[in-house]
């Protein structure tokens, strides 16, 4: 049997630190668009210096999670292809990367602001914390996930130093918690009989009870993202009144994403769906540009 050819570091390194999960941390910019600030220049070089220091901290727990799992995610029909998992990349230089990473991540926060570095301290703990024992907790291990995606939110707008509204945090929690169910969704129907021996909270779920949770959590994105849009307070800091017209694409999006759990096989997997699924991506860009052409144009959102 042929040895199997060594596959370069480069290529090694940018499968180990997921890239392509950094999609995620776009969350972090959500303040700089929403509190007016894009026409800030100052402002926007401290919220993409914001943003980098989360994809760093997210790549090290990448890492983390992936120096734990090693044996489990042999046994998984996709992570196996992950470099510790595969052998391609050894746990001693695994170790050094995720030391550096975590370095550079938290000298960036020190750096923008020391509140900034609390928050990116609060997320790194709360990731190590979920990696470690809160995974194997039915319902929390799917709640943390969703503090996560919360604290990116918050912490862009405590780079700023901006205020944030209450109730796009609390849509935020929503939708991540729409994210997180369905991942265990695709799970349990992907792995079958051996979803339990690669994730053990798995044990705890099944596709109907998940699917009447992920009915009501889609339920209160909606409604909070409506109040949001609606709310006195929002209309006032922003000057406009005409944020509820992008529901129809937020709308859209949602149905989109559970059409893509339901007869698309998806949804394991946010940041690969968001990127593969062109409709929903498209949906979400669209979203975006309409948002700020509402926010900083008068003849849109005036």
């Amino acid at each position: 049997m042929a040895e199997k050819t060594p596959t370069p570091f480069p290529i090694v390194f940018f499968h180990a630190i997921r890239p392509y999960q950094w999609t995620k941390n776009m969350l972090v910019l959500a303040a700089l668009l929403f509190a007016g600030e894009m026409v800030n220049t100052d402002q926007i070089l401290t919220s993409l210096q914001a943003l980098v220091a989360f994809c760093l901290a997210a790549s090290a727990t990448y890492i983390f999670n992936d120096l734990l799992d090693i044996e489990s995610d042999r046994e998984h029909p996709k992570k196996c292809r992950r470099p510790l998992a595969s052998g391609d990349l050894s746990v001693p230089v695994a170790w050094v990367m995720l030391v550096t990473l975590f370095a550079l991540a938290l000298g960036l926060a020190y750096v923008i602001r020391l509140q900034f570095l609390f928050a990116l301290l609060a997320y790194i703990v709360l990731t190590l914390s979920y990696t470690l024992k809160l995974k194997h907790v039915a319902i929390v291990d799917v709640m943390v996930i969703a503090l996560g995606f919360v604290i990116r939110a918050v912490a862009g707008a405590v780079a700023l130093d901006v205020p944030f509204s209450n109730w796009l945090v609390v849509c935020t929690f929503f939708l991540a918690i729409f994210l997180g169910l369905s991942k265990r969704r695709h799970e349990l129907t992907l792995l079958e009989e051996n979803a339990q021996s690669h994730r053990q909270v798995l044990q705890h779920y099944s596709v109907h009870y998940l699917d009447q949770l992920i009915l009501i959590v889609v339920s209160g994105t909606l409604i909070t993202y409506t109040i949001y849009t609606c709310s006195p307070e929002v209309i006032e800091r922003l000057g406009t009144d005409k944020l509820y017209v992008t529901l129809p694409l937020v709308v859209y999006g949602l149905f989109r994403y559970l059409h893509i759990i339901h007869h698309g096989a998806g949804g394991g997997d946010p940041s690969r769906t968001l990127i593969k699924d062109r409709p929903l991506g498209a949906t979400v860009l669209l979203w975006a540009i309409s948002c700020g052409l509402i926010i900083y144009l008068p003849a849109f959102g005036g």
